[in-house]
């Protein structure tokens, strides 16, 4: 690490506003994620047209911020209602929530906080030092490399989302077809839109975004309006115990290089992390007989993996703008409306960048500890809220986001339509 990237890095801690914007995607991330039905993929996707108006540093840092504490937000609802908050978070109800009903959901959250930091701290270096390392592979790339790794990303649909590959092929030849529609930048012809000036500059990446992931949500949990949830008493959440913490440091550092390795596979993610840090907690554990009642290495084992994931996934998404997850490609995304580019020149001109997702996600898993610690007694409240409360006010600010974008209608029901179908 040389004197520039420190020098980077110090902007960054002494930045008054970037600091409260990471604080704030930390809280938001947590409180989100803690609320079953919400995720941080849907929160980012509802942030985008807001970040319109930020810096890209400062929307980058927002964004990276609210992606890791998201995932360990999941862990609350998990451990103390046995809904988890995030699909990542399932694998740690296994043996959270049984240590919660012996009375013990204060240690269960204890040891979620602690296990997820270090994975993310863990996986955080890993992006600051391979993706520089691949962008540099990726320099030397022509043409020919260029279309391979297109048809590599491509290829990557037919192992995300449905257990179809054909769908989800379909899905993202249907995406490719969209992405055609406008005035063609080459020829000036235009192409499917139908004399509506509303699509001369295309479909805009953001209420397709906000549809696929909020709105598409919203009606896949509709059928739970009236469901009714009980939270387990939380008084205290306590740190692990030094005879705890020697218990499962081996099962945390496996899982968290287990979690970075398998986000840096593109199209694979948290979820399949933390399912893989679990069963590997289990198989390399004294007492595999004792997981499913309660065993604190059963929680170690998915939080360490799962939130060591989100860094990981962004060393593709920056080196080679294929995003390692959803959430990662949401960012992506985030990246381009800003202007930016994801890819090897991405480090040479604009590095701040780097370091100011490094910086976010470092402190944003620092920050979760105090918050998941202090104020998981009253997260777990707000996992109460009905859902026929919450789901309008998610509705409304859909549209809002959708409209704002450039005050037209057409965006809103480019969102209800990618909503229906997604």
């Amino acid at each position: 690490m040389g004197i520039e990237t420190l020098n980077y890095l110090l902007n960054i801690f002494l930045n008054p506003d970037l600091i409260f914007l990471i604080f704030m995607g930390t809280l938001v991330g947590v409180l989100v994620g803690a609320l079953p039905g919400l995720s941080s993929s849907m929160a980012i996707a509802l942030l985008l047209p807001f970040t319109l108006y930020l810096e890209p540093i400062e929307s980058i840092a927002l964004m990276s911020a609210l992606y890791c504490a998201g995932t360990f937000g999941g862990s609350i609802t998990a451990i103390l209602i046995n809904a988890p908050g995030a699909p990542p978070a399932a694998a740690t109800a296994f043996d959270g929530y049984p240590l919660a009903q012996r009375g013990e959901a204060g240690k269960a959250l204890g040891i979620s906080a602690i296990s997820s930091a270090i994975g993310g701290i863990i996986s955080v270096f890993a992006l600051l030092f391979f993706a520089p390392l691949l962008a540099r592979v990726a320099y030397s790339f022509g043409p020919p490399e260029y279309f391979a790794l297109a048809l590599f990303g491509i290829s990557m649909l037919a192992s995300i989302g449905s257990e179809s590959p054909v769908k989800n092929i379909i899905g993202g030849l249907i995406g490719l077809l969209l992405a055609t529609v406008g005035i063609d930048l080459m020829t000036g012809v235009e192409r499917f839109t139908f004399g509506n000036p509303e699509l001369y500059d295309g479909i805009d990446f953001i209420p397709v975004l906000i549809g696929l992931f909020a709105i598409s949500e919203l009606i896949n949990q509709s059928l739970k309006i009236n469901q009714d949830r009980l939270a387990l008493a939380v008084n205290a959440v306590k740190l692990p115990t030094l005879k705890n913490l020697k218990k499962i440091k081996n099962t945390i550092l496996r899982s968290s290089l287990i979690g970075t390795f398998i986000g840096v596979l593109p199209a694979e993610g948290s979820t399949m992390a933390a399912m893989i840090g679990y069963n590997e907690a289990k198989r390399w554990s004294a007492e595999p007989e004792k997981f499913g009642t309660g065993e604190i290495e059963g929680i170690a084992g998915p939080e360490a993996a799962n939130n060591a994931a989100t860094g990981g996934a962004m060393v593709p998404t920056l080196a080679l703008g294929i995003p390692g997850s959803a959430t990662a490609a949401i960012i992506l995304g985030g990246l381009q409306v800003q202007g930016l580019r994801p890819g090897p020149y991405l480090f040479e001109q604009q590095p701040d960048l780097l370091y100011g997702i490094f910086a976010s996600m470092l402190i944003a898993n620092i920050l979760f500890i105090g918050i998941g610690l202090y104020g998981a007694k009253y997260l777990s409240r707000v996992s109460l809220i009905p859902i026929k409360i919450l789901w309008p006010i998610v509705l409304c600010l859909c549209i809002v986001g959708a409209y704002g974008l450039e005050q037209s209608m057409i965006d809103v029901w480019i969102m209800l339509i990618a909503g229906i179908v997604g």
